[in-house]
């Protein structure tokens, strides 16, 4: 019996079709079936923040912290991609991450762009970098009323934001702030150098940068200090069509804080336990 050209094309379709739903079944078998692969964006240059240790392995707080939402998460599989700072935001609000963490604050702008979860991270210490003369500065009202100049500060960074809601609820004391070309500027050496007065730093950075022995800056121990202003708030991104990730990450979260991992990773790589204070956070 003759088979037509169309029909014989059809059969080995099918049989094509049968070979690859095989494979299929052979790699759901290994575990794969139900689980989504999602890419987690770290700023991989902010120990103790997050950083690419020197075995190539993704680490800090917020990536460990992340890294046990993961283990909770059995239908999701984080893969830990490490970029810039700029490169994670744009990254996050295109699709080309699912998420991903910067020691990012909230900020209203960033409500537009980027889908916020209901439970934080982490905690931050913000602070002012000052010379050593200037170490009665305390607060941004200190800072403000002596007139001192700030480093500049990108007008996309959340630091930014913090001194500009001061500075709203401040007219009459303001601190004197200027956006920068730049998402971040060597804040250390400006202030050494006598460019500015002060200027507004994470604290983790600050320990690795000026505290710890092997800092580039470990020199300046004696010439700058750090006075923490507040203690914030620190929160994953997620893409804006990410809400049913968001949410599951806000259900391993609340287990993580039962058990006070948060804690424990806070003394690890800060430490202090920064949620000593958390009563008393207000961002």
């Amino acid at each position: 019996m003759m088979i037509s050209k169309g029909l014989k094309m059809a059969v080995l379709g099918t049989a094509a079709a049968l070979v690859l739903t095989a494979c299929g079944s052979g790699e759901a078998a290994d575990g794969d079936e139900g689980v989504r692969k999602v890419k987690i964006a770290y700023d991989q240059q902010s120990k103790p923040i997050s950083w690419l240790d020197e075995n190539g392995e993704a680490t800090g707080y917020d990536v460990e912290v992340m890294k046990l939402v993961d283990e909770l998460l059995p239908e999701y599989e984080f893969e830990f991609v490490g970029t810039t700072s700029d490169d994670l935001l744009i990254g996050v609000e295109q699709g080309k991450f699912q998420a991903g963490v910067k020691n990012a604050f909230w900020t209203e702008e960033r409500t537009k762009k980027f889908t916020y979860p209901e439970e934080f991270l982490g905690l931050s210490s913000a602070g002012l970098v000052l010379r050593k003369e200037d170490e009665k500065i305390k607060s941004l009202e200190d800072f403000a009323s002596a007139g001192y100049s700030l480093a500049p500060i990108a007008a996309n960074n959340a630091q930014y934001t913090v001194i500009e809601e001061y500075n709203t609820a401040n007219p009459e004391n303001p601190v004197q702030l200027e956006a920068g070309d730049s998402f971040t500027v060597d804040v250390v050496q400006w202030v050494n150098e006598g460019r500015v007065d002060g200027g507004v730093m994470i604290e983790g950075p600050f320990e690795k940068q000026v505290t710890v022995e092997d800092g580039p800056y470990h020199h300046l121990k004696d010439e700058v200090v750090y006075n923490e202003f507040a203690v914030i708030k620190t929160w994953p991104l997620f893409n804006k069509n990410e809400q049913e990730l968001a949410d599951a990450y806000d259900e391993a979260i609340k287990k993580l804080a039962e058990e006070k991992k948060r804690e424990e990773l806070s003394e690890k790589f800060y430490g202090r336990n920064l949620f000593e204070v958390l009563e008393e956070v207000e961002r």
